[in-house]
């Protein structure tokens, strides 16, 4: 066991310090203040029983510093069933910002998150998409970020960086710590050239990329994964041409669970589309991390039972928390909330453990997710 969990961590340090390497050498690429955009976007927005937020989303939208005659917003409403398409309906009516709503079932007669992104990029006039969801926040200069990097280096697929505010609870500081963890891997990867994630409340890309790609083909069927199994088409069939917007003025801000089942259900949510990974590379990144974490689950009992030294149970912690510490202390500092590392303590005590337990419902499990059942298998 020992030097199985030796190896296991070898492994994870280096894809972690690689990773801290990478995401140092990526520049930030602000939008120059005389900058003056050119291209024509289209923000498209699913949304599902958003109606307590999208007004807000839409509101942050009109306060863009991009040109209102190279502006377009979709709001593609997924069957909601409270008020959202009313009050997007109301919005548009009294606001300058261009916005159109439409209702999937009037459409098409699929649902879920995929046929509402399907949809918006068939009816986009814009020949860059940018995405996110109605529970988000943006600033002034998210598009104009997204534009500069999209004429100065022409990629086809952009990620940017997502975060959670506001975080008044001890719980949703914990998550905000771990998901900056999975933020900052997926950005470092794609600055290695290895992309593996991305997250849809802050992508974009071309209108034609997402046609000649193929769309969703192939996994219309997983209710999850709409940004990452497009990202890894598009690094596939355009090596080269997949970018992260390191820059904090693109930051998209979304909440965090209030309840541990919510949170649970997200997670697992997220983790049922690992086993629909086609990438060789990032499956192998997918199980390492898997490992490190099950081995170390493993070893509580172990040590318990007598066959598992207690000092290399120890150092093996030790080892991971470094190695996180390390990497979680430079992702903070980029979004500015270093203050919240600290969190990376009590976090330890529970992330492995959950870690394993989201992956193996992930896989095997079924989850409910914006009133809807969904099974994995």
């Amino acid at each position: 066991m020992t030097w199985l969990l030796t190896l296991v961590l070898l492994a994870y340090g280096w894809i972690i310090v690689r990773r801290w390497w990478a995401w140092q050498k990526m520049p930030v690429v602000p939008a120059p203040a005389a900058y003056q955009p050119v291209t024509p976007v289209t923000v498209i927005i699913p949304v599902r029983n958003e109606a307590n937020h999208i007004l807000h989303l839409l509101a942050d939208l009109d306060r863009q510093r991009y040109p209102k005659e190279l502006l377009e917003v979709l709001v593609v409403d997924d069957s909601s069933e409270d008020e959202t398409a009313a009050c997007v309906a109301a919005f548009a009516a009294e606001s300058t910002l261009p916005v159109k709503l439409f209702q999937l079932h009037d459409y098409v007669k699929q649902e879920g998150k995929k046929a509402a992104v399907q949809h918006g990029v068939a009816q986009a006039q814009g020949e860059l998409l940018v995405f996110t969801d109605g529970d988000c926040r943006v600033g002034e200069e998210w598009l104009r970020s997204y534009a500069y990097l999209y004429e100065t280096e022409r990629p086809y697929f952009i990620s940017g960086p997502v975060s959670f505010r506001p975080t008044p609870t001890h719980f949703e500081r914990m998550q905000l710590v771990e998901f900056a963890s999975l933020i900052g891997i997926g950005g470092a990867s794609i600055a290695l050239g290895k992309p593996n994630m991305c997250n849809g409340a802050n992508l974009a890309y071309r209108k034609d990329v997402f046609e000649k790609v193929g769309g969703f083909a192939g996994n219309e069927h997983i209710a999850s994964g709409d940004d990452e199994f497009l990202l890894h088409k598009v690094d596939k069939s355009f090596s080269g041409k997949v970018k992260f917007l390191k820059n904090p003025k693109a930051i998209v801000y979304t909440e965090a669970r209030k309840t541990l089942v919510s949170f649970v259900q997200q997670r697992v949510r997220w983790a049922s589309k690992w086993k629909s990974y086609q990438s060789v590379p990032v499956q192998l990144v997918a199980l390492c991390v898997f490992l490190v974490n099950f081995l170390l689950f493993l070893a509580i009992p172990l040590v318990l039972w007598g066959s598992l030294p207690l000092g290399a149970f120890l150092s093996a912690y030790a080892v991971k928390f470094a190695i996180d510490f390390l990497f979680l202390s430079l992702i903070l500092g980029f979004t500015g909330q270093q203050k919240y590392l600290w969190y990376m303590l009590p976090l330890q005590l529970v992330y492995i453990p959950y870690v394993v337990f989201t992956a193996i419902f992930g896989l095997l499990g079924h989850y409910r997710w914006k009133g809807r059942s969904i099974r994995t298998l």
